[in-house]
């Protein structure tokens, strides 16, 4: 992935913290014939040396994760358009993201192993539910035959690249104008942009 320096960060703890936060990615593998994506949720194991995740069994990108083929996660963050017009003097316009890539060997999980996985991943995500749905929960005829349609991975982490692109090549007054006018559109991503870059010029301080 292609990172200014500026926007490089190295620390791999919150690059981990920031794809747990960010969990639905996007799996890329090679075909014999073509580059493949699915979107999909994954995890990290409890050690955080891989990721874990599954796909539907009619989803023909899992033929491909054989012999541990190499694979791309792609995890994506809040983004925001930059106006030049915010800047006191002439530039052009530009794009503010957080972004991570994980590579690494991928290799099929099934039993109990594929069990956890799914385990984890539901109670993580209905933990906020008011009436959260678990594996315990579910009787075991739907949740075998519900299992039976997926196919359960583990990807061996390889390396991690992150982007945080967030201004940082930009004078303080600058980056507090951008803050400001981001702040004043409302929508999501620039206010979580915003609130990004606050944290970053916290750290320099």
């Amino acid at each position: 992935m292609y990172t200014p320096k500026y926007a490089q960060n190295s620390d791999a703890h919150s690059i981990k913290e920031f794809i747990m936060q960010n969990g639905f990615g996007i799996l890329v593998s090679l075909s014999s014939q073509k580059l493949v994506a699915t979107h999909i949720p994954m995890q990290f194991s409890p050690d955080r040396s891989k990721l874990t995740g599954h796909v539907s069994k009619a989803n023909p990108q899992w033929k491909d994760f054989t012999d541990k083929a190499e694979v791309l996660a792609i995890f994506s963050g809040p983004h925001a358009y930059i106006s030049s017009s915010w800047y006191d003097h002439e530039n052009v316009p530009t794009w503010n993201y957080i972004a991570a890539h994980v590579y690494g060997r991928i290799q099929l999980i099934e039993g109990n192993e594929l069990y956890e996985s799914l385990k984890y991943l539901l109670d993580k995500y209905e933990a906020s539910s008011e009436n959260p749905v678990s594996m315990a929960s579910m009787s075991p005829e739907y949740l075998h035959k519900s299992v039976r349609g997926l196919v359960g991975f583990e990807i061996s982490i390889t390396s991690i690249e992150a982007t945080y692109k967030l201004s940082q090549n930009r004078d303080r007054k600058n980056q507090l104008r951008i803050i400001h006018a981001l702040e004043k559109r409302m929508d999501d991503g620039s206010l979580k942009v915003a609130s990004e870059m606050k944290k970053k010029i916290a750290d320099t301080i």
